[in-house]
């Protein structure tokens, strides 16, 4: 049993961290070690991935001088809770920017479900990625990409840079804060039964709530107003006359 599935609450002396030069990428050094049996609560940190990638398949530069890490969780909740778990890690990550951002800044937000922005643009790619292992368990690997030094343009959204937002910080320094969040979020969390919890701590830095935005789905596109999201962390999308849609995955667009 790993130490995520195990009773009680989690600690940060109950992580580990494997910190590489260089890399493929570091979700799927996460994976390869849980087909090898490793037990999870393991960070892999490295200094650059030549192989990185975000949601959907695409390419994800990553350059030495941003942080690249993966955190590898073994049976981290039952099958059916695990759909809040992007919830969770957007408040973890959020918190660790916000936590180095000098006074006066602009505030670190969420976008739904797990996009980190600064002043309306993007600061971190974030990808779940999991599959079940040959001896029944299942592995679920958090992958975190932050812009600090550069901020490559994937083409999608406007993005920035912790340096640019007037943050000076190392990627050693900055996975020092993602280390305690991100436990502390995990906790927190408490293997999906704490999903009322992170909800309210997602709602409370979201950004756009109330804003006209348009959601691309894999077959169509909807547009409509953020209204929020319920209880099970689902996109609602306020489509005019009363009619409401809720949205379990898609990629949101302002304006």
């Amino acid at each position: 049993m790993s130490g995520y599935a195990r009773t009680g609450r989690l600690k940060l002396e109950d992580f580990r961290h494997t910190a590489l030069d260089d890399a493929g990428s570091t979700n799927t050094e996460c994976l390869l070690r849980a087909r090898a049996g490793d037990p999870g609560l393991h960070w892999i940190t490295a200094a650059r991935q030549t192989e990185g990638r975000g949601r959907r398949g695409r390419a994800w530069v990553s350059e030495r001088g941003n942080l690249y890490a993966s955190l590898l969780l073994i049976d981290p909740a039952p099958m059916e809770r695990l759909h809040s778990l992007p919830l969770a890690v957007a408040v973890a990550v959020r918190q660790a920017i916000q936590s180095v951002m000098p006074a006066g800044a602009n505030p670190v937000t969420v976008k739904w479900p797990n996009d980190i922005l600064i002043a309306g643009k993007k600061t971190c790619g974030i990808l779940l990625e999991g599959e079940g292992l040959p001896d029944g368990r299942h592995a679920l690997v958090i992958g975190c990409g932050i812009n600090i030094a550069i901020a490559p343009d994937h083409g999608l959204y406007p993005v920035t840079s912790l340096h640019a937002e007037g943050a000076s910080i190392s990627p050693d320094e900055l996975f020092a804060h993602l280390f305690r969040t991100m436990a502390q979020a995990l906790d927190l969390w408490n293997r999906g039964r704490g999903i009322a919890a992170i909800i309210a701590e997602w709602r409370a830095v979201a950004s756009g709530i109330g804003e006209k935005i348009t959601v691309n789905l894999p077959d169509r596109s909807l547009s409509g107003r953020f209204a929020g999201i319920d209880d099970d962390g689902r996109l609602m999308l306020d489509l005019g006359s009363g009619a409401m849609q809720h949205i379990a995955a898609g990629d949101v667009f302002f304006g």
